[in-house]
């Protein structure tokens, strides 16, 4: 089994479902008492958060970039960034290791193509939304990305640095989400990406009309695949 190295912290609520999903598919895998080889660097979110509101992306990448050799030096084959906003510095954090970065857009791509769809809604940060480090890769698969309007965007945001990376989930921003959803599908998006690790805690299939990929769970499995693989 491949060693996986978890670069998390952002926010630790994320990095959670990271380590719990990826641990409980290497036990339905390989049965018993059998669990997942990993190691974890998990920053504070305080400190990266800064640097994003700033805009000193330089910083921030030369800091993930740090704790990436970190987890190479500690044994790990590969690195899964448990965060949708900070690849926009993976390639700062490729540049630093000599082991692979496992970049969460390519494989929830994959994810949006095998369930055949050609256009998809994407919420996120609004660094996520607006900037087109993750839109364009998502779109260099072939895929149509919609965002939503200036309003939802700044809604969406708020709900995740105000109230998801707390740990609070309310009724309230959850109707929200579905209405942006809606709006999504209205202009033409056939599914929806999750593309904040935390939008999990308040989003599911069964608050949403149109399928939803939820890219923690879509990155942690494809980590685990590739830890069992030969």
């Amino acid at each position: 089994m491949k060693t996986i190295g978890l670069l998390g912290g952002m926010s630790w609520e994320s990095s959670a479902l990271y380590y719990k999903t990826v641990n409980e598919l290497v036990k339905e895998r390989l049965g018993g008492l059998h669990s997942a080889r990993c190691i974890m660097v998990s920053v504070d979110f305080a400190e990266i958060e800064q640097l994003q509101a700033s805009g000193d992306w330089q910083k921030a990448g030369e800091l993930l970039a740090d704790e990436a050799r970190a987890l190479e030096a500690g044994g790990a084959d590969f690195i899964v960034l448990c965060t949708n906003t900070m690849h926009k510095v993976a390639e700062a954090i490729e540049a630093a290791v000599r082991i692979p970065l496992l970049h969460l857009a390519d494989v929830t791509a994959h994810a949006v193509q095998r369930a055949g769809l050609q256009s998809v809604g994407l919420l996120g940060t609004a660094f996520t939304m607006e900037q087109s480090f993750y839109r364009d890769r998502i779109a260099s698969h072939g895929l149509e990305v919609i965002v939503p309007d200036a309003e939802q965007r700044q809604s969406v945001h708020r709900v995740i640095y105000q109230e998801l990376v707390l740990g609070i989930v309310t009724e309230e921003s959850r109707a929200q989400y579905t209405a942006i959803i809606e709006s999504l599908q209205a202009r033409g998006a056939q599914g929806v990406i999750l593309g904040c690790t935390e939008i999990e805690l308040l989003v599911s299939q069964s608050n949403s009309p149109i399928p939803v990929f939820p890219t923690s769970r879509i990155h942690a499995v494809a980590a685990a695949e590739l830890a069992l693989s030969e």
